[in-house]
């Protein structure tokens, strides 16, 4: 627990910091899932649109510091190969977890 006046201050913005942080973390996950499902669904017209709100909401995230600036176009550039590929026809599914490879065993 804090005990100096400054810590004490300091302590209060952490925690407002962190519950806004973890709100804009969120806005974007939704986001995220909300291109994603529209992809799956092979709806791309409504994919891109939601796509281009995703993108302002991590921009504005990465520029505020919530979020690395990397981390913003990684997302960005991973979600829109999906819409780009979804326009073409040929939807990706999600790639398995590393380190867990998925192999049919034949039976003797």
């Amino acid at each position: 627990m804090p005990h100096s006046a400054s810590a004490k201050k300091r302590h209060r913005q952490n925690l407002r910091n962190r519950e806004r942080n973890r709100v804009v973390k969120s806005d974007i996950k939704s986001k995220i899932r909300k291109v994603l499902e529209a992809i799956t669904a092979g709806d791309v017209p409504t994919a891109k649109e939601q796509f281009r709100g995703m993108a302002k909401s991590t921009d504005r995230a990465a520029a505020s510091g919530t979020i690395h600036r990397n981390r913003a176009a990684r997302i960005k550039s991973r979600i829109s190969a999906r819409v780009k590929n979804a326009e073409k026809g040929t939807v990706a599914v999600k790639p398995a977890a590393k380190g867990r490879k998925v192999t049919a065993k034949a039976k003797s």
